[in-house]
């Protein structure tokens, strides 16, 4: 209605998500990272799958208790808590969390005194040119002035995170984490505590080869450090992993200029260009302040696609893609080659479930996309064999057969 900007997300994928999880990383728990989507049809899914769920604020822990989850499958990870919202977890009964210094710890100790901990550890890109100090993580050397501070308080510590970056290339970050997360639990009982958990974070890019990768290396040295007779439960932060192929995205153009060639364009069109081609702008009716809003801090991991049919022969003109802001910060795509578009054409994104629902800004009257669901008939039923399916998730929801492949085009026609 009034061609406003929707989603469009396939909950089947998230339970063949969990499925392959299941069939590479058991017995290593997921919890679902909420801030990457917090929609409900996702928690609901992933609540109902038996996922976990990390939190990091008072109203993501206040979304998954309504699912009913018990807050034994609950953390709060966030490294810089607030102390209301440390009260609030303490009263719901969240006792596991995450810290990273002793300031943090102070606070934890005034606010909550039954917490149980994680420290949280720095990991490190051992192929950076330099060292790559991590925003946030404490060192080992740290670790036992915090268990020397947690002694005094009468905190528990109960475990150890790390996280090592989907962007890190060298999968041997990896075992220099699990060792020094071994020497942490070695030196945990030297000061008594009763050490039963190991978090190993996120950077699940959401392929089935880098999960298989990512299992290769940390397999063997779990089985020999977290030996399953250990009592150690592993667990893990798989977030963009479930959710981001999940989620397509439909924009629609508002508003279109013709500007001059600036020396913008990709890679190799500049030598075959005619200087009589223009270069088109394009604004659209959603950007940073709302579903692109990751596009501030990391370069965007998808490409639009152009929703009308046209020929093959067509012309490409290059283009660039603008938010509805009109601020100078709110460019979605620097530039890209696109067949000539007219206001009131739809474009369309993959991959932006990550990231791209939770929160939004009311920047300029923004209004945020609707959401449509979607499954095929076999993923429903399968859901519904395994008692998955509710009432909930038929609102707005659109059943597609099986044996139906549906292009980018019949998708959002019907959606639309």
């Amino acid at each position: 209605t009034g061609k406003r900007a929707f989603y469009v997300g396939d909950l089947g994928k998230l339970v063949k998500k969990n499925i392959q999880w299941q069939n590479v990383m058991a017995p290593i728990k997921p919890f679902y990272p909420v801030r990457c989507n917090s929609t409900p049809g996702v928690l609901e899914i992933l609540g109902t799958l038996g996922v976990g769920f990390a939190c990091s604020s008072k109203s993501e822990m206040a979304l998954v208790q309504d699912l009913g989850i018990s807050p034994e499958n609950i953390i709060y990870t966030n490294p810089c808590k607030q102390a209301s919202q440390i009260k609030y977890a303490a009263k719901a009964g969240i006792n596991i969390m995450t810290c990273d210094n002793d300031i943090e710890l102070k606070k934890i100790a005034r606010n909550h005194p039954n917490a149980k901990l994680l420290l949280h550890i720095a990991t490190e890109d051992i192929t950076a040119d330099e060292e790559m100090n991590m925003k946030f993580g404490t060192t080992l050397k740290n670790c036992r002035h915090l268990m020397e501070c947690a002694k005094e308080l009468g905190v528990q510590i109960v475990g150890v995170k790390f996280h090592v970056s989907g962007s890190c290339k060298e999968l041997q970050t990896y075992i220099h984490a699990i060792s020094d997360a071994r020497c942490v639990f070695d030196m945990a009982e030297e000061f008594g505590f009763k050490m039963n958990m190991l978090d190993i974070g996120g950077g699940f890019t959401g392929s089935e080869l880098q999960l298989e990768e990512v299992n290769h290396v940390i397999r063997p040295l779990l089985d020999v450090y977290f030996p399953k007779e250990s009592g150690v439960n592993v667990i893990a932060e798989p977030g963009f992993y479930y959710v981001s192929s999940a989620f397509t995205l439909a924009v629609n153009i508002i508003a279109k200029k013709t500007v001059e060639y600036d020396k913008l364009l990709p890679s190799g069109v500049e030598q075959t260009r005619n200087d009589d081609e223009p270069v088109f702008t394009y604004y659209i009716n959603d950007g940073v302040y709302g579903s692109f809003a990751s596009k501030l801090s990391e370069k965007l991991n998808t490409i639009p696609e152009v929703h009308k049919k046209y020929k093959e022969d067509e012309p490409l003109f290059a283009s660039s893609l603008w938010g509805p802001s009109c601020d100078e910060l709110d460019q979605i795509v620097e530039n890209c080659l696109l067949p000539e578009l007219s206001v009131g054409d739809w474009l369309i994104f993959d991959n932006m479930g990550s990231g791209t629902l939770g929160e939004q800004s009311t920047f300029n009257d923004y209004q945020r996309p609707l959401i449509y669901y979607m499954m095929s008939f076999s993923d429903w039923d399968e859901m519904q064999d395994a008692g998955i399916a509710s009432d909930t998730l038929m609102k707005n929801f659109f059943f597609v057969p099986s044996c139906i492949q549906l292009s980018p085009e019949d998708r959002f026609s019907t959606a639309a």
